[in-house]
């Protein structure tokens, strides 16, 4: 087995990340020009299209996890390990349909929380603010932590340089655009994604000899090939409803929904989830190749990079090929970032800062407020991001959280109401079991765990003492 080296130097590394940053940064302050007052800085003036709105979609979920642990999926599971992060897909598909309602019960706004703070009352909205925020800065550390690995493995930039500069770059433009930036950014990265991938692909696809692929994985991991396998099984299942879970409650999709006019909305989350979904399985395909083509995986979180540049240097594309492929990865991981921060920020000034606190934000004061609120989750996510943790290891963690959400998202959008104490009991058991289960028993079962305990006490509240939901406020408190 040979040892895989960088195929670009440092300063190539560099210079790429330079003028990649110097790119969005300056489009940022472009496109921020348009957010004149809070509504357009978060919603981008509730005008998006359908080309604008399916690229910020797709751009954003695919993210480093896409190109990273969906190659380490595979490696560990196989062709199920593929299919388990691909049908994380079916999450944006099946938001479409949510959206029409979102846009009918919240015509005017902005968060998810404002959802649950009229569905499920004080209590309820607290708990979901800890929840998704908890999820939220752990969905960025994931960022981060791919950001400094790829630039580590591809541009030999130390790891806490390169996570750093990702991180700082798309602050940058966060803070200048909002969410105007972080549309317009996606589009632009999501362009690069689509094409990278597609010229990435071709070249992995001329230059791999299948048949030698199948005959040694049949020989020396014949595992990866099992039809039933439980434990990729478990992965597939729990991956799916992680990701229904990621979707439905993340104010990432709601302020997106929110943003897109109302007859855009479903079919632009319809039309990202079919583009996003044979990226996983194709980088998830280029993992499989490792053995055969005698890559050495000393870090299985970076195996997706490592073969894809192998295969390219083994082609002659040499430094271009692993410039492409740090091209791609970064848009990928910035599509991500920027959007984070950005919903997450909303969220800190929207439900707690104006709404838990009772505090009054005006159009001259929230870009400032706004800004302090980006640059602490930043802040906290970066310094989370120094351990470099595996990034399997910190997604999954959030498995419980995220599922036990699902079931109390779609009670509240089309049920007429319910017993509200024991939708908020199962929440919190729901979450409870799927940490007990991710530590205890199986990294991939937490989300199926936490999901059933939830779902069970969801449904009793329809039969036992439910109570009609209030009808839906017309504008959010203390935005002005």
């Amino acid at each position: 087995m040979s040892t895989l080296a960088t195929s670009i130097n440092q300063q190539i590394g560099y210079t790429i990340i330079i003028v990649l940053g110097l790119i969005w940064v300056a489009l940022g302050l472009y496109w921020g020009r348009k957010a004149k007052d809070s509504e357009s800085f978060m919603l981008a003036g509730r005008n998006v299209g359908l080309s604008l709105g399916a690229a910020t979609a797709m751009a954003t979920w695919v993210t480093s996890n896409t190109m990273m642990v969906a190659p380490l999926l595979a490696l560990n599971l196989g062709i199920w390990g593929m299919l388990a992060y691909a049908c994380a897909s079916f999450g944006l598909m099946l938001f479409a349909p949510l959206s029409i309602r979102i846009k009918k019960l919240l015509p005017n706004g902005y968060t998810s929380g404002d959802f649950f703070r009229q569905r499920y009352g004080r209590v309820g909205w607290s708990l979901f603010l800890v929840i998704t925020l908890v999820y939220s800065v752990t969905w960025l550390v994931t960022m981060a932590i791919a950001g400094g690995k790829l630039l580590e493995t591809l541009g030999a930039i130390p790891y806490l340089h390169g996570m750093t500069a990702i991180m700082a770059v798309c602050v940058l433009y966060t803070i200048f655009g909002g969410l105007y930036a972080v549309i317009g950014t996606d589009f632009i990265q999501s362009l690069i994604i689509l094409i990278g991938v597609v010229a990435i692909g071709l070249m992995v696809f001329v230059h791999l000899d299948f048949g030698e692929i199948y005959a040694y994985v049949s020989e020396y991991q014949p595992s990866l090939l099992k039809v039933v396998m439980p434990v990729a099984l478990l992965a597939f299942f729990n991956n799916m409803l992680f990701g229904f879970g990621e979707v439905f409650h993340n104010n990432v999709w709601w302020s997106r929904a929110f943003a897109m006019r109302k007859e855009i909305a479903p079919k632009a989350f319809f039309i990202s989830g079919l583009l996003w979904f044979p990226i996983p399985i194709a980088a998830g395909f280029i993992a499989i190749a490792a053995g055969p083509l005698g890559v050495n995986v000393t870090d299985p979180s970076k195996v997706g990079p490592d073969v894809a540049e192998h295969v390219l240097s083994e082609a002659g594309m040499g430094a271009a090929g692993g410039a492409l492929i740090l091209v791609v990865l970064f848009c990928s991981i910035a599509s991500s970032i920027d959007s984070l921060l950005a919903a997450t920020s909303d969220l800190l000034v929207k439900d707690v800062y104006c709404g838990l606190f009772q505090k009054k934000v005006t159009d001259k004061s929230f870009r400032r407020i706004a800004t302090t609120a980006i640059l602490i989750v930043a802040l906290i996510s970066w310094a989370l991001a120094i351990s470099g943790l595996d990034l399997d290891v910190v997604l999954f963690s959030a498995g419980g959280l995220v599922a036990s959400l699902i079931w109390p998202i779609i009670a509240g959008l089309f049920w007429k109401g319910c017993n509200r104490a024991l939708v908020l009991a199962g929440i919190v058991l729901g979450v409870a079991t799927g940490y007990y289960f991710y530590f205890e028993i199986e990294t991939y079962t937490g989300a199926l765990a936490g999901g059933a305990v939830s779902m069970v006490f969801t449904i009793l509240s329809y039969f036992i003492h439910p109570k009609p939901f209030p009808e839906p406020d017309s504008v959010s408190p203390n935005v002005s």
